[in-house]
């Protein structure tokens, strides 16, 4: 049976998200489903975007992904589903899809996008307030019984499109953004390590602290150590050994980190 990953803000204390699989598993019992993350802070569509981003490649092919950081819920906005190659995606029309389009459209891939408006793949009662269960938890879940995304709704090629900060190029390197802070404190940027040739003479400057290299692993430096690695998905990460990069330097999304590459 097809995998469902769900992606919410929902947290888990009011049992909105039990109530999502148990809508999904009355219409596809046999779905597997797997829990992204339910703890996106609330309305930032940006960090579900980027969490669902980093964790949908790694699902198998047919895959499908909910989901809801909605803050326009009962709003004009559009419930939209997807496929780009071969996984699909239920969410609002918010841009909350917009990192994974952008790769499949990079790497050439098929894209497929229609608005869910053929309400009998909905529940029967549809609130202004709870579509993620009134309609993508249903949508979703016939997706993933074989209903194909076309008997969903009707084409849409227009759909919000919100990117995500991209490193810039400057004289002396690139001024790359921090996209995000994990539980740890670590800080990810937006910046390829790729990019990063000489990765002994680069240094990074954030928040007017300055560190000198990379380092392989959190380990290869002492505890309370401010260090720049590369993360498992290939991006500069700023970390302190042991503690949290984030606490220390008071650091928030989109801080800018000032990137000399030293050639």
């Amino acid at each position: 049976m097809t995998v469902i990953s769900l992606t919410t803000d929902f947290g888990n204390l009011n049992g909105f998200v039990g109530t999502l699989k148990g809508v999904i598993w009355s219409i596809a019992p046999g779905a597997q489903i797997a829990d992204i993350t339910h703890d996106i802070p609330p309305q930032d569509v940006r960090q579900g975007a980027v969490a669902l981003w980093r964790a949908a490649p790694f699902f198998p092919p047919g895959s499908v992904h909910i989901a809801v950081v909605d803050p326009g819920v009962g709003t004009q906005r559009r419930p939209i589903g997807a496929r780009f190659g071969n996984q699909f995606f239920i969410a609002p029309d918010n841009g909350l899809l917009t990192p994974m389009l952008e790769d499949a459209e990079a790497a050439g891939e098929s894209v497929q996008v229609v608005c869910l408006d053929q309400a009998r793949f909905w529940l029967p009662n549809v609130s202004h307030t709870f579509h993620g269960r009134d309609i993508f938890a249903p949508c979703g879940a016939h997706l993933a019984s074989g209903v194909a995304l076309s008997e969903l709704g009707t084409p849409v090629t227009d759909i919000v499109r919100k990117p995500l900060p991209k490193a810039e190029q400057t004289e002396n390197g690139f001024r790359a953004h921090i996209l995000l802070a994990d539980v740890f404190g670590n800080l990810t940027t937006d910046l390829p390590a790729r990019q990063v040739k000489d990765r002994e003479r680069v240094t990074f400057t954030i928040r007017g602290r300055t560190i000198a290299g990379l380092v392989p692993s959190y380990g290869h430096k002492q505890a309370g150590d401010l260090v720049a690695l590369e993360d498992s998905e290939g991006y500069i990460e700023i970390a302190v050994v042991n503690g949290s990069a984030k606490n220390a330097l008071s650091a928030q999304v989109d801080d800018i980190v000032e990137v000399s590459l030293n050639d």
